[in-house]
């Protein structure tokens, strides 16, 4: 196999690009006892910068509610630039729902959690997610 058929996957920068926490009435909030409910929604998006580099994003939302009172939502874009090569089609497409989104999810979970301690909230460690199982159900989905 000549070097040029050669898959190659590399990560060339990571970056926050953007950041955003919100918390309507921590007063209120630090005075209820702490039983959250956490609701996370999860997005990507994937982009051809040139060549065989592409932008991936992941992109975060945790709602954190006690009672009916929501005590803070933090969002976090965290992206990443990877040079794809020797992929096309459904095989590229896996790299950038799975794979890049393996690695920019712990950089994400850091800021989500940083944020938290920084709005005086106790930490909120996010569960690893299993990137390959929500690309398939995603794409389950979108052939129904």
């Amino acid at each position: 196999m000549s070097n040029q058929n050669q898959v190659q996957v590399a990560l060339q920068r990571i970056y926050l690009k953007d950041l955003s926490f919100e918390s309507p009435d921590p007063v209120a909030s630090f005075k209820t006892k702490w039983e959250p409910q956490v609701n996370l929604d999860i997005r990507n998006q994937n982009r051809k910068v040139e060549g065989d580099l592409y932008e991936s994003v992941l992109e975060l939302t945790a709602t954190v509610k006690v009672g009916e009172q929501t005590a803070f939502i933090v969002e976090v874009e965290q992206a990443g630039i990877f040079m794809i090569k020797g992929l096309e089609g459904e095989q590229l497409n896996r790299v950038l729902g799975t794979f890049c989104m393996n690695v920019l999810f712990p950089y994400a979970r850091e800021a989500v959690d940083s944020m938290c301690l920084k709005g005086s909230f106790p930490p909120l460690v996010l569960a690893p997610i299993n990137f390959d199982a929500l690309y398939d159900q995603s794409k389950n989905q979108n052939n129904k």
